[in-house]
């Protein structure tokens, strides 16, 4: 797939713009108490001269770090957990009885002796916080009520230390039907009112926005509901896309921001990184642990955005991201599965795939797009073999129209620039994009795509154009890659004799393919394709990927 030199970025309307300043990969956190630093730390201990100043006070603030760590996990830690977990097993008697007797169709009329479970559990749970190190929580802007701002969208979410503001309003969040049932945290969440959501019930997501819709219209009755719209956890260095959930019943919302101004982030908990327990660890550790809820003036949408819901959650995104000075991206959690599916094919984190898993969202393509759909596809494309598609051919094939985004689209696979595209490479990228931890699927589809009919066989270029699209790249080389599958060197090879050597080579791509590519001579500063900015990135792992990484959704 091409690169292009200037990206655009589109927004839901279809609107292009300028992609922001290059930023860190959203879904990557790492501790800037490095092995490097206690390395540092160690040399200074043993009274080892640095050339530099800088390297000197580097390896001393390493080395305080890894002392005060240490310290505060025999001393401190071990209290800190023992009272934590102390207060939240003394908070589960009151959850339990405030939730006696509850409906979860209608509002009862609030007794005295709810009122004094609910001033306990708020008192329970700050002290909890505080026991923690949430010494102090600074407030900002004026909170408004359920009868005027019925929902709260909260960004950047970016740890489960977010339900600090949740505790402290007693507000109403969406969680899995399973939270409810697990000890202690199931009452304790229960009393909340949460609005549930089942994966095994297929029309779940119509009866939670249903549920959201109705609780939002009724006047101020039921508890206000604190929505996350990025539905995932982002290290803080910008604001991807919010789904429309909490925009859908076109009432008016309260922005919060949230921010965590503490020196050593220990807070962040994302697709990779550190696990939660260490998090956890990390933060108990800490003296202290500043946060920061500001509420932002209530945002009331016009009758546009009523119509609208992608179009007012990008506004009310806009002004969120200016509190923050945070910019803005177009990432979503559907990049974040791309960019994090495991496997021989694992998408390199400068891939163009992102940026075509957008556009493609966008436009529609991705919609019911099955296994079937994609035989379909792949069957059609193989009709077309030795055509190529012009941008109004492209439009013809795809029906829709010629728009902005569908050039933009159409210009990814541009890869010679004469404004003709193999269609064969646009249904592997859609494959990558629909199914990105079955990369054997996708390469079995392309391998069909390509391959002779005689011999069912596939030569060195066609490998080439398989595999550039497959990882979203602009260039591979393939031709160590072929000699080792060729072991009779026929000059071709078929899928089976592909198959063969994955299974014996499972990272084949980063063994043959990306291990050889050269780190880009720009500056560290400088974008890739898809936004991000290469000095927060090891560019020899070219993958977001880690081995056992757990799902951080909302």
């Amino acid at each position: 797939m091409k690169l292009p030199n200037k990206q655009h970025h589109s927004s839901e309307n279809g609107d292009g713009s300028d992609l922001p300043p290059p930023f860190r990969n959203p879904f990557v956190h790492e501790l800037r108490f490095t092995p490097l630093e206690k390395i540092r730390a160690e040399q200074a201990t043993d009274g080892t001269q640095t050339a530099e100043l800088g390297t000197d006070m580097q390896g001393q603030t390493g080395r305080d770090r890894e002392s005060q760590i240490g310290v505060m996990t025999v001393t401190v830690f071990p209290v800190r957990l023992f009272f934590a977990v102390l207060l939240m097993l003394l908070a589960w008697p009151f959850a339990f009885a405030a939730a006696l007797g509850r409906s979860e169709l209608a509002v009862e009329t609030e007794t005295w002796w709810r009122r004094i479970c609910d001033i306990a559990l708020r008192g329970i749970m700050r002290a909890m916080w505080f026991c923690g190190g949430f010494h102090w929580v600074t407030v900002k802007g004026e909170p408004a009520p359920p009868s005027q701002a019925p929902i709260l969208t909260l960004a950047p979410h970016s740890s489960y230390f977010d339900a600090i503001p949740v505790t402290m309003t007693m507000a109403s969040i969406v969680m899995k039907t399973e939270s409810k049932n697990i000890p202690v945290w199931g009452t304790l969440i229960k009393f909340i009112r949460p609005v549930f959501v089942s994966r095994s019930d297929q029309d779940s997501r119509k009866k939670t926005v249903e549920e959201i819709k109705r609780r939002a219209h009724a006047g101020g009755e039921w508890p206000q509901i604190m929505i996350f719209p990025e539905g995932t956890c982002t290290n803080r260095s910008c604001l991807i896309t919010f789904k429309p959930g909490a925009f859908i019943p076109a009432v008016p919302v309260q922005p919060v921001v949230l921010r965590y101004p503490n020196k050593m982030d220990t807070i962040t908990w994302t697709w990779q990184g550190p696990g939660a327990f260490e998090i956890l660890w990390l933060t108990l550790c800490q003296f202290h642990n500043p946060i920061e809820i500001e509420y932002l003036p209530l945002y009331t949408p016009s009758e546009e955005e009523k119509n609208n819901p992608a179009l007012f959650a990008n506004n009310v995104r806009s002004i969120m991201a200016k509190a923050l000075e945070l910019p803005i991206t177009d990432l979503s959690f559907d990049d974040c599965q791309l960019s994090l599916a495991k496997g021989p094919m694992r998408v390199p984190s400068n891939s163009s795939l992102l940026q075509f898993n957008r556009l493609a969202r966008r436009l529609g393509l991705r919609a019911g797009t099955t296994d079937t759909v994609l035989e379909q596809q792949a069957s059609k494309a193989r009709k077309l073999w030795g055509y190529r598609l012009g941008l109004g051919d492209f439009a013809h094939y795809l029906d829709l129209p010629v728009t902005d985004m569908l050039t933009e689209l159409h210009s990814l696979f541009n890869q010679h620039g004469d404004g003709q595209i193999d269609i064969r490479e646009y249904v592997i990228a859609l494959s990558v994009a629909c199914q990105p931890s079955k990369a054997m699927d996708t390469l079995r589809l392309a391998f069909g795509m390509y391959e002779a009919k005689e011999d069912r066989a596939i030569v060195e270029k066609d490998l080439a154009s398989i595999l550039r699209t497959a990882l979203g790249v602009a260039e591979v080389d393939v031709t160590e890659l072929f000699s080792a599958i060729d072991t009779l060197d026929a000059g071709k090879i078929t899928h089976d004799d592909f198959c063969r050597f994955v299974e014996q080579h499972p990272d084949f791509a980063q063994e043959y393919l990306l291990s050889s590519r050269t780190t880009p001579s720009t500056p560290h500063t400088a974008p890739l394709v898809n936004g991000f900015s290469v000095d927060h990135y090891d560019m020899e792992e070219q993958t977001c990927s880690l081995p056992g990484q757990k799902r951080k959704e909302d």
